[in-house]
């Protein structure tokens, strides 16, 4: 079972129809009985970090969240739910995020480019990753004004020049899959990626 967690910020139907063309049957859900339940789980978001942050705080699931990772459940991240999952943001204001990636979110800023960040970029990397498995430097769809900064290097997977910038895009350590940008909204090569995280196992 996937459990998609609703803490009321995300597109949930975009993600919910693109597991359902992959075949796989979806829940959405804020209950801790069926996110540790489930096999696996997906963290969505559009919106502000603080927000995200006091959402999930009352609806008791930031630890929740934390146990089932460090017991090795898979769990993808996507947008704002790869940012929440690093140490803090600066977003609106100073916030604590859920630790799990090493590293801080900060603004992006360039002067010959728009932010917000939205378009498709490609995704370069060097190494062979799970998350990549049969891809060849897809085309994949941004959406976002603050990126990661100060992470650790051996857990950034994939990045896309925008500009004058590196844009981290994805990060995986372990069971913990983490995208800046949208698969579920990236075609077949996001439906790849999907695809490549629902294969995991426990």
């Amino acid at each position: 079972m996937i459990a998609i967690i609703d803490y009321g910020m995300g597109n949930l139907k975009s993600v919910v129809n693109a597991c359902h063309a992959l075949g796989h049957e979806v829940i959405i859900t804020a209950q801790k009985k069926r996110i540790q339940e489930a096999d696996h789980l997906i963290l969505p978001g559009v919106g502000a970090f603080p927000d995200c942050m006091e959402n999930l705080a009352a609806q008791g699931l930031i630890d929740v969240i934390k146990h089932e990772v460090q017991n090795n459940k898979p769990l993808l991240g996507i947008c704002l739910g790869m940012q929440v999952l690093f140490e803090q943001s600066d977003e609106v204001r100073p916030c604590a995020g859920l630790g799990l990636f090493k590293g801080k979110i900060t603004k992006m800023h360039d002067d010959t480019v728009k932010i917000p960040h939205i378009g498709w970029n490609r995704l370069e990397y060097k190494d062979s990753d799970p998350m990549l498995k049969g891809l060849n430097h897809p085309f994949v769809y941004y959406v976002h004004s603050y990126y990661a900064s100060g992470y650790e290097e051996s857990d950034l997977i994939a990045s896309s020049n925008y500009g004058s910038l590196q844009i981290p895009g994805a990060f995986r350590k372990n069971n913990l899959w983490a995208t800046q940008f949208h698969p579920e909204k990236s075609g077949n090569d996001g439906l790849t990626i999907l695809q490549n995280f629902l294969e995991t196992t426990q």
